[in-house]
């Protein structure tokens, strides 16, 4: 089973071993959020703090193991990012309201700097499509995060 994990994600011996209890998904899901807040070069803190935000709440999980899947999320981005094998794991692993909200968190991961840049948004356009999330609930997520940040 966990070859086969691995397999999907595309994760190396090294990075699957260290993930320990982190499943498949929370992994994904992650580094899917990892790979939008790191486009624009500029990982910031207030990106970081939301991510660990969304994983700690999304997944129930104590804060030092959100901030391991965090760390495990950055190594595999770092590594090699196989958009299609994560983006295949968010939607086998996720119903769509699951994956309509991560979107919206990828959003706010998008908007934490004040705006999203053009590789951002080509980036989240692109993931929109590779979880099947339709195009109306993409811009209804975004224009809902936009308003979240702005305190709308």
């Amino acid at each position: 089973m966990i070859k086969k994990i691995q397999k999907l994600l595309g994760l190396s011996s090294d990075v699957a071993e260290k993930a320990g209890d982190i499943d498949d998904v929370q992994l994904a899901a992650a580094a899917l959020l990892v790979e939008v807040a790191t486009v624009d070069k500029d990982f910031d803190v207030a990106e970081r703090a939301r991510i660990l935000d969304f994983v700690r709440d999304r997944f129930s999980l104590e804060e030092d193991v959100a901030g391991q899947l965090l760390a495990k999320a950055e190594a595999e981005v770092e590594g090699s990012v196989q958009l299609y094998a994560i983006t295949s794991a968010i939607r086998q692993g996720l119903s769509y309201e699951d994956r309509v909200e991560l979107m919206e968190c990828l959003w706010h991961v998008a908007y934490a700097d004040g705006e999203a840049d053009p590789f951002e948004d080509q980036l989240m356009r692109r993931i929109g499509e590779l979880i099947y999330v339709t195009d109306r609930d993409r811009g209804e997520t975004r224009k809902k995060a936009i308003a979240e940040i702005r305190g709308d």
